[in-house]
């Protein structure tokens, strides 16, 4: 896939993801259901998907974006949850619906049902947590399903990696297996910990902005693909670089971190749409080679597959919640008691992607000895309609499940206090500092620019706590909202002055620039997206 193909389908996803805001339905979803629909316009070029390209060069910038994005701290607090999903579940799931795909399928072997297994047994969380944050998940919830997808991918892709081997007589033991899994997941780890502190080191003494995220773009690639050549997990070393320099992204300066986060919600943004677009499209490729598999006998491998998928999980998720608690006093005391509410809702979440289909087109045509690997179409075919079915069924699902059980959402109040507490904390801290400052013979400042000073700061103090008070009955606006819209008012009216004063060749236009950009950071230090 290259030249226009390539930009249709950038263009394409993202105007279809740009559409999905404005409508109920999660952006996973439409995007897919968009690829569906083009896979059977006439003319469109076929858009295979490369697993060459998506693993090493989709993957990780996914990866980094999701876990730079991700708390270390409230990761740390759930691992326990979130090992059981990412490495047990992931296992379980191999062995579970592997078995249960020699069954279903006649002429499957073991060795090759336990390779679809491993295919289709990560979730890819993106789509859950985009349903969770738009419905307002309980935020322990939120952290598991997206702590589970930054591992689970490791853990399949190894699993995959030694059914492969015993599928194909390449001479894989348990014992191989077992040793090949712990040299990915402890290589991986040791990759990421060796390589995040002279990164960080890096990106702290890099002067210019671009500089540091012209780096910060090559780092998920850079630790991938070091990774990889070991023969460790890629996957893990992205996940443990992007951690470290998320939790310490305070110490990089400020230009770079506006300009990070910008470049980055783009890249997620773009690669995101694609992989979700791709997935619709891949619909011409799988049906193409079903050969004698057709009809009714397909529709009933897909379907039985998808049941055993969506039980697999609820048969791993409700042990693993409640055992640990009654085994351990210690579990009980930390975590408390769950209701059955917030495990059936982990339960149903696990939606697969594109990382499951990448996977499957990885299976080689012909295996040791030059016989073709066995019922690798109708792997594909059932990896195709596995990934479809738990986007439509669990994706659309999803949102008016967790309305219809009520889960306590996030505390939008409490969440606000601790800030509007936060904020006064640090501005006390900031206030003694510039009374420092003053009396500092070496910091003399006329009065007004001294009172700007400590306006600035009070106003930065103020604006939480406005958030917590009465409305507006007319606008419907908090005291800081009408303040930010007003600012934004007053700057547009500064803008157009300047745009007219160009246009008038009073200034030129790298004047307009400079004075354009001034105004752009004091908009944005007075107006505040709500996330």
């Amino acid at each position: 896939m290259h030249g226009l193909p390539l930009l249709l389908l950038v263009a394409g996803s993202a105007a279809v993801a740009g559409l999905a805001r404005r409508t109920p339905v999660p952006a996973p979803l439409l995007l897919v259901a968009a690829g569906l629909a083009v896979s059977y316009v006439p003319g469109v070029p076929g858009y295979e998907l490369d697993p060459g390209i998506v693993l090493p060069l989709v993957l990780p910038p996914l990866l980094y974006t999701a876990a730079s994005d991700s708390s270390y701290l409230d990761l740390r607090a759930h691992v326990r949850p979130i090992a059981l999903l990412s490495v047990g579940y992931v296992l379980f799931a191999t062995l579970a619906v592997g078995w249960a795909a020699y069954l279903i399928v006649p002429s499957l072997p073991l060795p090759a049902a336990l390779v679809f297994g491993a295919v289709v047994a990560p979730p890819d969380a993106v789509a859950a947590t985009a349903v969770a944050r738009r419905v307002g998940l309980p935020s322990r919830i939120t952290t598991i399903l997206q702590g589970e997808s930054l591992v689970n991918d490791a853990t399949a892709i190894t699993a995959y990696k030694v059914a492969l081997a015993a599928a194909t007589g390449a001479g894989a033991t348990w014992a191989g297996g077992v040793g090949e899994f712990l040299l990915a997941a402890v290589g991986g780890v040791a990759v990421g910990l060796v390589l995040m502190v002279p990164i960080h080191w890096l990106r702290t003494h890099l002067k210019e902005a671009l500089l540091q995220n012209t780096l910060s773009l090559l780092i998920p690639f850079v630790a991938y693909g070091i990774a990889e050549q070991m023969r460790a997990s890629g996957v893990l070393a992205v996940v443990v670089v992007a951690l470290y320099l998320g939790h310490r992204a305070w110490e990089v300066d400020f230009a770079t971190r506006l300009q990070e986060e910008a470049v980055w919600k783009m890249v997620a943004f773009v690669l995101e749409s694609a992989v979700f677009a791709l997935i619709g499209l891949q619909l011409p490729v799988v049906l193409k080679g079903l050969g004698q598999y057709q009809g009714a006998q397909a529709a009933w491998y897909a379907v039985a597959v998808f049941l055993v998928v969506v039980a697999a999980r609820f048969v791993w998720v409700y042990p693993a919640t409640f055992l640990p608690r009654i085994l351990s006093a210690r579990v009980r005391e930390r975590e408390g008691s769950p209701t059955w509410k917030g495990p059936f809702i982990i339960g149903w979440a696990g939606m697969r992607g594109v990382v499951s289909l990448a996977i499957a087109f990885s299976i080689p045509l012909i295996v040791h000895g030059g016989a073709p690997f066995p019922d690798r179409n109708l792997l594909l075919f059932l990896t195709f309609t596995t990934v479809i079915g738990t986007l439509v069924v669990q994706g659309l699902t999803l949102p008016p499940l967790i309305r219809l059980l009520k889960l306590p959402g996030r505390d939008v109040q409490a969440e606000t206090l601790a800030e509007a507490n936060a904020q006064a904390q640090a501005s006390r801290v900031a206030e003694e500092r510039l009374d420092a400052l003053l009396d500092d013979e070496r910091n003399a400042l006329p009065p007004p620019l001294a009172d700007r000073l400590r306006s600035v700061l009070e106003r930065r103090r103020n604006a939480v706590w406005e958030r917590l008070g009465a409305v507006n009955p007319v606008t419907g606006e908090t005291a800081d909202d009408t303040y930010r819209r007003m600012s934004r008012e007053m700057i547009g009216a500064e803008r157009e002055v300047f745009v007219k004063l160009r246009d008038h060749r009073y200034i030129d236009d790298e004047m307009l620039r400079t004075l354009l950009r001034r105004l752009d950071l004091e908009e944005a230090a007075a107006y505040r997206e709500a996330a």
